[in-house]
């Protein structure tokens, strides 16, 4: 295996969010040479959220293009794809979509749940997640199946093997990594038929699944065309958005974390063993080179910014809500209902502790509360036995808010580092750096690019711990949150 990327070779990340596709092309030194997107829409309509994969492959074609529009043939070397974790459709034997997107965050399935958590207890408990939840794959495939007139031949795809099958002209392996909510053991690498077959799924229905990083296919011509991407250029197994921004920071290493902060929070770290929960609301990924990568995915984040503050300059608002020193807390969901870490709480939903004043406050008081519930991630995993004291870095389009990045330094208490580019997409650029023969970690060594790190005021976490421990103290009063981590988090803030 080669020890090292040519400086002049180019690596093409494409990521589908929730909200856009974008598509990277970062050189054998980290270099990003371009960058383009195309917007997604979806429609949500109370607990559903859908969108039309047709989109996703038009909007992938047109960002590819205009990102690849000044790079020679002879220079991309990979390609990978990241999506959103738990995103599925039913496709005919062509690769059709059948029916729309149900998306992460869907959560019309909560009637099939039970049934699944009941079959696979045993699969589950095993993986360490315990329990599915609503929004997971497998409960909302069965959901499909259900009210699908599903023909002979149909296809379950996750939404990275759409875009996949589309570049490869062929049906290609999913990845391991998106495979997870569906079910996938990763301990023994495999579906597990029997489970599955207890559920109603039919034989043939779910595809092949390869560890991330496995070479699946190559470009063909007719995607070529419209993609810009070269004839024959390798495709690399990806993996889920949170694995790739992972990635994309070089959090790696036995300890290091990884906190996405954009529609929701997300949190992946990494460790030589998988991590198992009591509360089943930390699972882990496989890592392409044979580790594992604990997270969560929390349903607050910075989508409770355009929720309560629809239309706003959200920059104006920073700089005025930097002045208040408030210490109200907005519990900040991006939804009406609902968490899935660091708790699992059907029924939580906003609040607010103490009284802001004025809009700036209010604001202040939302980035605050992400600050918090990012604490309290951090704490559980701690209070379940993983590994967290690693460098931290802060990544997704949250830590583009310097003010809202020390504001979380200061409540954590420990410095964090932002990436310099760290995005999923490089992320991918970097996993589809190891069609070249390299492996991850020295990928990542060679393109992985040094940020700012950001310490902490001790005298400001000082002051903002009694607010974090109050903010805990009402998620248990309201019975969300276990107080055997509540006890764990007071004594943190202790030390």
């Amino acid at each position: 295996m080669s020890d090292a990327l040519s400086p002049d070779a180019v690596h093409l990340g494409l990521d589908l969010g929730t909200q856009s596709v974008r598509a990277v092309a970062v050189d054998g030194t980290g270099k990003l040479l371009a960058a383009a997107s195309r917007p997604l829409t979806g429609h949500r309509d109370g607990v559903r959220h859908e969108q039309d994969p047709e989109r996703w492959w038009s909007a992938a074609a047109a960002a590819c293009r205009e990102a690849l529009s000044g790079i020679g043939d002879g220079r991309v070397r990979g390609v990978a794809v990241d999506a959103t974790s738990g995103t599925i459709l039913l496709a005919d034997p062509s690769g059709t979509p059948l029916t729309p997107a149900l998306m992460y965050d869907d959560g019309r399935a909560a009637g099939h749940a039970d049934r699944v958590n009941t079959v696979g207890a045993e699969v589950w408990d095993r993986l360490g997640y315990r329990t599915m939840q609503p929004s997971w794959a497998l409960p909302k495939l069965l959901w499909l199946l259900q009210h699908t007139d599903v023909p002979p031949g149909a296809r379950l795809l996750h939404q990275a093997d759409l875009i996949t099958w589309r570049l490869a002209g062929q049906q290609t392996p999913g990845d391991a990594s998106h495979a997870l909510k569906t079910g996938y053991d990763l301990l023994a690498d495999r579906w597990p038929a029997e489970e599955l077959a207890a559920l109603g799924v039919p034989d043939g229905l779910l595809p092949g699944v390869v560890r991330p990083g496995t070479l699946i296919g190559t470009v063909c011509a007719r995607a070529a065309a419209v993609t810009g991407i070269p004839v024959g250029t390798p495709m690399v197994a990806g993996m889920t958005d949170g694995c790739a921004a992972q990635i994309g920071a070089g959090a790696l290493g036995p300890g290091a974390w990884n906190s996405v902060l954009g529609t929701t929070l997300v949190l992946k770290g990494a460790g030589p063993r998988p991590v198992k929960d009591p509360a089943g609301v930390v699972y882990c990924h496989r890592a392409p080179g044979g580790g594992w990568l604990p997270g969560g995915a929390s349903s607050s984040g910075a989508g409770v910014l355009t929720r309560r503050f629809p239309g706003a300059d959200l920059d104006a608002l920073t700089e005025a809500a930097a002045t208040t020193g408030a210490t109200a807390v907005v519990y900040p969901l991006v939804g009406e209902r609902g968490e899935r870490f660091p708790f699992r709480a059907p029924d939580a939903h906003p609040f607010v502790l103490g009284e802001p004043s004025g809009v700036a406050e209010e604001f202040h008081a939302c980035l605050l509360g992400v600050a918090c519930v990012e604490r309290l991630c951090l704490d559980h995993l701690d209070h379940i036995g993983a590994p967290v004291d690693g460098p931290l870095s802060l990544t997704g389009g949250g830590a583009r808010n310097r003010y809202w990045s020390r504001l979380r330094a200061d409540l954590l208490g420990r410095s964090v580092t932002l990436p310099a580019q760290a995005e999923s997409a490089v992320g991918m650029a970097v996993l589809a750096a190891t069609a070249s023969g390299i492996t991850l970690e020295r990928a990542a060594a060679s393109m992985v690019r040094d940020g700012v790190e950001l310490h902490p005021d001790a005298a400001r976490t000082a002051r903002l711990l009694p607010v974090y421990l109050g903010f805990v103290d009402e998620l248990v009063r309201r019975g969300w949150l276990e107080p055997e981590v509540a006890a764990h988090a007071h004594r943190k803030a202790g030390q």
